[in-house]
């Protein structure tokens, strides 16, 4: 029995006395060891530089082809030929800007019923 201004602690010990943390399980082991592998690998792989400046030239072709194409595309656009009533007529149905119903007038070739109908989708 405590006396006064004692602490009573149950302080219950651990089988393992010894001072070494528990071990814990040793499931995961095998999936961190081929990590290590895959990580390892890929570490010691070098890119040379002549497919660095293959692969960058192949980008800026690409992306100067599709500049081009999106400029020839404008350009055959802005010949299509559209009535300012149409516009007017789109931009009224529709609520939308004036470039907004000209551009879907100019890519449907002055049909006023697709344009329409494109822009509802």
């Amino acid at each position: 029995m405590a006396a006064d201004g004692d602490v009573d602690l149950d302080l219950e010990a651990d089988e393992n006395c010894t001072g070494k943390p528990a071990e814990k399980p040793r499931k995961h082991d095998s999936g961190a060891a081929d990590l290590e592998r895959v990580t390892d690998y890929a570490e010691e792989k070098e890119i040379s530089s002549s497919d660095l400046e293959t692969a960058m030239s192949v980008i800026g072709d690409r992306r100067s082809r599709e500049q081009k194409a999106k400029l020839d595309r404008e350009r055959e656009l802005a010949k299509v030929t559209i009535k300012k009533e149409d516009v007017e007529l789109i931009m009224s149905e529709m609520e939308i800007s004036r470039s907004v119903a000209e551009r879907g007038l100019r890519e449907h070739m002055g049909n006023v019923v697709e344009a329409l109908v494109a822009l509802t989708n």
